[in-house]
């Protein structure tokens, strides 16, 4: 900030110094006569301000200089030179400030062209010496004057390319650099989310350079551009190019970034074009300007957006700018073009307007000229000011005692290495009212000298648009860049099956562990669930009845048997055998219950031993009894002692030995490698099945193949005697049973194979049931049939003369129904439990459900009929 200073006062001092050279000799070539406004004082200070808003030129050919005439009277600029009149005034009330040093002024009148150029050389020129010319000069309100124009101080000219200390060395300003408004447009772009947007820019410097700016920043946050276009009001296809162009674009925000001049024009030209609605973002140097929303359809402009110097009231400025009298200035031409504009009245006599008198009240009149809360005039007032108090550096002893300093009740005037101001804007939000009007309204603040992040204050609750080529990836998919769109116009892909992105616009997903599965929306990972054939589900409850129902129809057999034990029918082939019979047929059912509930040690070890052994139990017992057929009807021929080698005591050691092998084989498998309980991964993506794994499978095979060796070897004995003379032959009941546990057990190992998650269970819970009842019903049904529907048959007279075919038949006959009243069952056991397992796991069970019950039928026919 000293260094700042410090090149104010060297140039002030400078000029000082070339001011004592009495001797100088100082003359203006070409066209002057650009003064309007002038007071004296110990040290001149000028202005140059667009009093006119046009240059018009008249050319003598080569006989005389071109002469410029400024036209277009701009009330702004008139509020501008008199509001530095009003400060060089309050300078001077100020006894503390310059030490009794007065300034003096003189405003100049440069509208465009070079009278600028011409205006500012002619104030650094004249006088009547070379001490009496202008110390300092507020500069032009346009950045391209600026450019050529740039001694010492400019409150208007906004250009970034005037920060530039090798081209403009003597060049300040109190308005903010465009630099600082780019940064604060692209902070709310970024706030809101806008990442696609388009420009429409003048061809001016002020709105080419700012408009380059805002995309080389833009970019560098994310922000693209759909398209640029530049404003040419002499196009004569340009109505054209922006209509066409805001209806087919994608972008909901476009920058307006120009001149007011500039506006007014681009409005007057897209009005009534039926464009899409929009948000505006507009420039510093029209965003505050409320008189544009005549210009357009209604409501066009709603909700427009920008920044806007900040705003404040220069105390006692207004009473001066209203105060303003004819005999203030009474040889200015330019006070009495104002005064006519401004009351629509004439000096002249006029047939078509009234005469002026002189004494008009400023404050009947609504004008730029009595603006005073217009946000750039604070920075004349602030430039007139620095200059005061750079010309007091000079008289100071302790110049670092007034490198910063307070005007406007507290606010702060400081400069920075490149002779700019601090960047402070508010934020402005257009708001139409009922009636038509518009209220710009103040929704935030800009400061640049806080630390970043804490720049741009914004406040809440305002609805605002949503404007992005492609919204945000959102978590649970991943980001693409597409290579033939701008960055932003990325493309979005789910997460592949196991993956998860947490975060919005992830460029890769990650898969979940092992045990772990992405959600629905595929945000997180959460834990599998896990599944198992539980007693409360609807397979394991009916799985269980039929295991209940299994053990009490068994109770209720060895009741009738043990109530008949003495009738020849339940004497008949060892009735210790069936009661060991019905008692393993009855552990049979209830070790079906260990395979459903939650898989333990010990659970997983008891499940499949209690199976082995007691279905070895079973066909042990019947292979017993098949074995006795055989020995009874060889003992029946001549000189055969068969019955002595085959005895009660031969049987049960049959049976216990049978049973013992198949205990042995548990006792191996158990000791080697027992099953234990398993958290099965791999069946199912989705979800863990809680399993037993079978530790060895060559134990578990072990024990279904011993089973199946005695079954089958029962089998062949039973049929080989199904047909030998004998009242009740036994041995045709036993060889149904067997073909119905083979059937099962045959289709049983497919199925177990194939079956996925705890549909495996099921099938092998089904297995066990339907290989059980098909032994109770085939060998005892028949039985107790007659034991309770025909007892004249249970005698030993009867029963010696009953004929194999009628008893052949009474057992054809149940079987076949059994058979059929089994087939329905399964049918809706398994239709019941259609949505708990796959379409393919279901498909399964009932095929082989239905191949089981087939089969049994197919094979009970063959042998009855054989």
């Amino acid at each position: 900030m000293v260094a700042v200073m410090g090149w104010i006062s060297i140039i002030l001092i400078t000029l000082l110094v070339k001011g004592k050279s009495e001797e100088q000799s100082c003359k203006l070539i070409g066209q002057t006569g650009f003064l309007e406004f002038s007071k004296d004082g110990d040290l001149i200070i000028g202005g140059i301000f667009s009093l006119d808003s046009t240059q018009v030129t008249e050319n003598y050919g080569y006989h005389a200089y071109p002469s410029v005439f400024c036209t277009g009277l701009n009330p702004r600029e008139l509020l501008f030179s008199r509001a530095a009149i009003f400060t060089v005034e309050e300078i001077n009330k100020n006894p503390t400030l310059l030490n009794g040093v007065t300034l003096g002024y003189r405003i100049y009148n440069g509208c465009e062209g070079d009278s600028p150029m011409r205006a500012a050389i002619e104030a650094v020129t004249s006088g009547e010496s070379c001490s009496k010319r202008v110390k300092a000069l507020i500069g032009h309100s346009s950045s391209g004057v600026s450019k050529d124009v740039n001694l010492i101080i400019s409150h208007l000219s906004t250009c970034a390319c005037l920060s530039d200390r090798r081209l403009y060395p003597t060049f300040f300003r109190t308005v903010p650099s465009d630099k600082f408004q780019i940064s604060a447009l692209v902070q709310l772009m970024k706030h809101f989310g806008w990442q696609w947007v388009g420009i429409i820019h003048s061809v001016e410097v002020y709105a080419s350079d700012g408009a380059a700016e805002f995309i080389k920043q833009g970019k560098a946050e994310g922000i693209c551009v759909e398209y640029v276009i530049s404003f040419d009001m002499y196009d004569t296809k340009i109505e054209h190019k922006v209509t066409e162009k805001l209806k087919a674009s994608t972008s909901s925000v476009v920058l307006l970034y120009m001149s007011l001049f500039y506006m007014r024009e681009l409005f007057k030209l897209i009005d009534g074009n039926k464009l899409p609605r929009k948000q505006w973002i507009g420039s510093e140097a029209w965003i505050s300007q409320v008189d544009l929303a005549s210009l357009g359809s209604k409501n066009i402009l709603h909700g427009a957006m920008g920044f806007a110097l900040p705003q404040s009231i220069i105390p006692g400025l207004l009473e001066f700018i209203l105060s303003l009298k004819l005999s203030d200035e009474p040889e200015s031409v330019m006070i009495k073009a104002f005064w006519e504009n401004f009351f629509d009245c004439s000096f002249s006599p006029s047939n078509t307007t009234k005469l002026c008198t002189g004494d008009e009240d400023l404050r009947t009149i609504s004008s730029a000229y009595t603006n005073t809360a217009l946000r750039s005039v604070r920075n004349v007032y602030t430039a007139v000011y620095s200059i005061a108090h750079a010309l007091n550096a000079l008289f100071d002893i302790q110049p670092k005692q007034l490198v910063d300093f307070t005007v406007l009740n507290g606010y702060k005037v400081s400069f920075d290495e490149n002779g700019d101001s601090v960047a402070q804007y508010d934020l402005l939000n257009w708001q139409y009212k009922e009636d038509d009007s518009v209220n710009v309204i103040n929704i935030g603040h800009y400061d640049n000298s806080l630390p970043e992040g804490q720049r741009f204050r914004f406040t809440p609750n305002t609805t605002i648009v949503w404007s992005v080529c492609r919204d945000a990836c959102p978590a649970g998919s991943r980001k693409a860049i597409n290579k033939r769109a701008p960055v932003c116009c990325f493309d979005c892909f789910e997460c592949p099956e196991g993956g998860i992105s947490n975060d919005t616009d992830s460029s890769d997903c990650f898969l979940c562990t092992v045990e772990f599965w992405p959600n629905e929306k595929k945000d997180k990972c959460i834990p599998k669930p896990t599944e198992f054939l539980s007693f409360t589900e609807i397979m394991g409850i009916v799985l269980t009845v039929f295991c209940c129902f299994g053990v009490f129809l068994s109770i209720l057999i060895f009741i009738i048997f043990l109530v008949n034990r003495e009738t020849p029918i339940v004497r008949a082939n060892n009735s210790e055998l069936s009661f060991l019979l019905l008692l393993s047929l009855k552990l049979c059912f209830l070790c079906s219950l260990t395979f459903i509930g939650r898989p333990s040690d010990w659970s997983c070890m008891l499940r499949h031993t209690a199976f082995g052994i007691t279905f070895v139990l079973c066909i042990s017992c019947i292979l017993g009894k098949t074995i006795v057929v055989l020995m009874a009807f060889k003992a029946t021929l001549p000189s055969s002692n068969a019955m002595k080698w085959f005895g009660p005591t031969q049987q049960r050691f049959s049976v216990l030995a049978f049973t013992l092998i198949q205990v042995l084989i548990c006792i191996l498998w158990l000791t080697i490698n027992p099953p234990f309980p398993n958290r099965n991964v791999q069946s199912f993506k989705d979800k863990i099945v809680l399993e037993c794994a079978l530790g060895s499978p060559i134990g578990f095979w072990a024990v279904l193949g011993y089973i199946g060796l005695l079954a089958i070897l029962c089998f062949i004995l039973a049929f080989l005697a199904r047909k030998l003379p004998d009242s009740f032959n036994e041995a045709k009941f036993i060889t149904f049973s067997m073909v119905i546990f083979c059937a099962v057990w045959i289709a049983f190992i497919p199925a177990y194979v194939s079956s996925p998650g705890k549909a495996t269970v099921a099938v092998e819970i089904f297995a066990i049931l339907a290989s059980s009842f098909g032994l109770l019903l085939c060998i005892f049904v028949p039985k107790c049939y007659i034991i309770i529907f025909k007892p004249e048959q249970n005698s030993k007279n009867v029963f010696i003369e009953v004929k194999k075919s009628s008893i052949s038949t009474i057992n054809h006959n149940i079987l076949c129904r059994c058979i059929i009243q089994s087939k329905i069952l399964i049918s809706y056991i398994f239709q019941t439990e259609r949505w708990i397992y796959s379409k393919q796991s279901l498909n399964r069970l009932y095929i082989y459900g239905y191949y089981i019950t087939m089969t049994i039928y197919l094979f009970c026919t063959i042998v009855t009929n054989a």
